[in-house]
């Protein structure tokens, strides 16, 4: 898949979530025009493009911590934390969950949480990631089929939260 592609698809999809932003499940808060966690995502987001994923993991962790219910934060945490290695893994998941948790409609955390039980060697969750990712999204669950049957990740951004338009 071109990276254009992914990209595009990421971007309508962050688009087509903007107006819900704060609605939906009781355990999100609403977040508005004066939020700093918004700001700073933003910035983590900007460096995790860059690939500077230990700057970029600083800004996600500022992130929830101004605001421990943005699921779009834990999961772009979750990727940076990833990115750095198998020494991160654990932590990794528990803000996949995290993001799962809070918006459990957040295709792009299923996307990355498979591929991270792909790397732990955890076919099973993998699959169920898959399965529920099949219904919410079937191109990035294509993405994820690929990256469990080759069992590499392209260098290509599937699922990542982008930008929150303030």
């Amino acid at each position: 898949m071109a990276v254009k592609r992914c990209i595009g698809v990421v971007a309508v999809m962050a688009l087509a979530a903007l107006p819900a932003i704060g609605a939906g499940s009781a355990k999100q808060t609403v977040r508005n025009d004066s939020d700093p966690s918004i700001t700073i995502y933003n910035r983590g987001v900007e460096l995790m493009l860059a690939k500077r994923f230990p700057e970029a993991e600083a800004k996600f962790e500022q992130a929830v911590k101004e605001n421990p219910r943005f699921a779009e934060a834990h999961n772009n945490l979750g990727y940076t934390l990833r990115k750095q290695g198998a020494a991160h893994f654990q932590k990794s998941l528990e803000h996949y969950n995290t993001a799962i948790e809070l918006k459990p409609k957040l295709a792009e955390a299923y996307m990355y949480r498979g591929v991270l039980y792909t790397a732990m060697g955890r076919k099973s969750d993998a699959q169920a990631d898959l399965a529920t990712l099949q219904k919410m999204n079937p191109e990035l669950a294509k993405d994820l089929a690929e990256v469990m049957k080759t069992g590499k990740e392209e260098d290509q951004l599937y699922g990542l939260s982008t930008k929150i338009r303030q």
